[in-house]
């Protein structure tokens, strides 16, 4: 039970030195990469740079001790960034606190959800927004972040509430351009392309920011209006509750869901690409918990929601992370930073911040799996595509909440209307498959094969009796008896086992009989329930198709020649 709620007491007992030398380089690693990234993530969600760094700080250290994933690194990420920072400036009516107490009490409310998430054991709803809304969801995302940090690469104000308004207004003000903000900037975009390309894992950011402080700070570049972070306040966090509540605030519950919903699943994906690359598992059910917690924390000690993004995981992992101790030494080192290092970081340029999250953000734009949507599925390509624009257009929080919707009314449709299959024998087999997909199958005279690819519920057996009796009617040949293979039917709700009693009696009426083979379990016991078996004769799971075609040709049905 100990072991289960804290996975880290499973392994500490073994831990080895070799291992505690590779996780103090990581996790240095990792607060030379966090530090600079989560203060450009913190402007991208509103705040002054030092929120960004305390999720970083506060969330890996809890992490530590309930995750089961060894590499992943828990902080703010850009997704979850710019959610805060749309949705909360409706809220905080420019009031710099109340934005950042709102963001705590996100952090909060996202902690509770997630709690009760793994108490009901939820783990699935990573299930709900599928990879397609994902897709649809990071393009857009990419493109509205990058408008919003555009304007401080050209040195100017920006503006707009959306994206057409924040096109319009940086055009308006191009002629405006700081030339000396602008070439710094690209400078340092090519710098951190390159240095990825060259030195892969290393906290190229960090290096970035230095030079960038050194220079605005001892050189002439002073003087060309160069925007900085200003002062950040020396010393680690003060830990206390949000000091909103729900009430206080419309529109907290949803958008603490949808940071919910989003760092789940963000942070589940890349666990799991790191368990599968480094040969191990990891449960999902238990990261619930461990994200729960971190956020928890994260809110009293004055951060917002936080996620295990893949970047700065591939940066642990990539540095020699063995286990989730190297968190513990990237909070250490980030301590230190807060403690003795803050006036160093009042000089950091602002358009420095936007480099690294126009740099950061390439990655979520993913225009060979668009194109690859296109190629092969154009109803997930238009999923893609609602979500990309619905993001560009409502902003995040619709268009995200706005795909899945349309997501779920596509997965009802579908279960509504279920493919059911006609099936011919493969020549000189026992083996029956669907007749349409393989012309050459051989179609038994008098006898209708149906297989129903679903289960049958309430709300398609509307559909399925459709299909059967279209069939039925198009046949040159009488049916004289009907088969259902319900082995790809895995439920069955009473109305569906009335649906199947009706029609045998409807089948009855014009001499045609009606048998079943290889319903499962449940299935049987749902029929039972319905006393078919009366009606039908005993139903097993070990009677097959072939079974039953044999028994209707023995009852003086013709076989067609071969």
């Amino acid at each position: 039970m100990i072991s289960r709620l804290f996975p880290i007491t499973s392994w500490i007992k073994e831990y080895k030195r070799k291992d505690l030398k590779k996780d103090f380089i990581s996790g240095i690693t990792l607060a030379a990469y966090g530090i600079p990234v989560s203060m450009a993530y913190a402007t991208l969600a509103g705040l002054p740079p030092q929120y960004g760094i305390y999720g970083y700080l506060i969330g890996g250290l809890f992490y530590t001790i309930l995750g089961t994933s060894r590499q992943l690194a828990i902080g703010p990420t850009s997704a979850i960034s710019l959610l805060i920072g749309t949705t909360i400036a409706t809220m905080a009516n420019g009031n710099v606190q109340r934005w950042a107490d709102i963001a705590s009490l996100t952090a909060l409310v996202f902690s509770v959800l997630a709690i009760l998430a793994y108490i009901l054991r939820l783990s699935g709803i990573i299930n709900f927004i599928s990879e397609t809304v994902l897709v649809g969801f990071k393009a857009g995302a990419a493109i509205t972040i990058g408008l919003t940090q555009l304007p401080k690469l050209f040195g100017v104000k920006g503006g707009g509430a959306n994206f057409l308004e924040r096109i319009i207004i940086l055009f308006q003000q191009l002629p405006d351009t700081n030339t000396a903000v602008l070439l710094f900037g690209i400078a340092a975009i090519v710098i951190l392309i390159v240095g990825e390309k060259m030195l892969p894992g290393k906290p190229i950011a960090i290096l970035i920011v230095t030079l960038s402080i050194l220079l605005i700070s001892t050189t002439s570049l002073a003087h060309e209006d160069f925007s900085t972070v200003g002062e950040i306040p020396t010393g680690l966090p003060q830990f206390h509750l949000p000091a909103l509540r729900i009430k206080d605030i419309d529109g907290v519950l949803p958008l603490a869901l949808a940071c919910f919903l989003l760092s789940y699943i963000e942070s589940v994906s890349a666990a799991r690409t790191l368990a599968q690359k480094n040969g191990y598992t990891i449960d999902p059910h238990q990261e619930l918990l461990a994200l729960g917690v971190a956020n928890a924390a994260v809110a009293f000690g004055q951060g917002y929601p936080v996620a295990g993004g893949l970047s700065q995981s591939a940066v642990n992992d990539t540095a020699g992370a063995k286990t989730t101790i190297s968190l513990a030494f990237a909070s250490i080192a980030i301590a230190f930073c807060l403690l003795f290092l803050t006036g160093f970081l009042q000089n950091l340029p602002t358009v420095i911040l936007a480099s690294i999250v126009l740099v950061a953000i390439r990655g979520l734009f993913d225009l060979e799996e668009i194109k690859h949507l296109y190629r092969i599925n154009k109803q997930e390509f238009y999923i893609a595509m609602i979500a990309l624009i619905g993001v560009l257009i409502w902003g995040i929080l619709t268009g995200v909440l706005l795909a899945a919707i349309i997501t779920l009314l596509l997965l009802i449709k579908a279960t509504s209307a279920p493919h059911v299959a006609f099936l011919g024998r493969i020549p000189g087999t026992k083996r029956y498959t669907d007749i349409q997909r393989h012309s050459d199958n051989e179609n038994i005279k008098g006898i209708l094969i149906v297989r129903i690819e679903s289960s049958i519920f309430y709300f398609n057996t509307e559909h399925i009796k459709e299909q059967i009796w279209e069939k039925i009617n198009s046949e040159s040949d009488s049916v004289k008896a009907v088969i259902l293979d319900l082995n790809s039917s895995p439920r069955i709700d009473i109305a569906g086992a009335r649906f199947l009693k009706q029609l045998f009696i409807d089948l009855k009426s014009r001499n045609i009989s009606l048998k079943i083979a290889e319903a499962r379990s449940e299935v049987r016991d749902a029929l039972r329930s319905e006393n078919l078996e009366t009606l039908l004769g005993h139903i097993s799971r070990s009677v097959s198709v072939d079974d039953l075609v044999v028994s209707a040709i023995n009852s003086n049905l013709e076989m067609p020649p071969a």
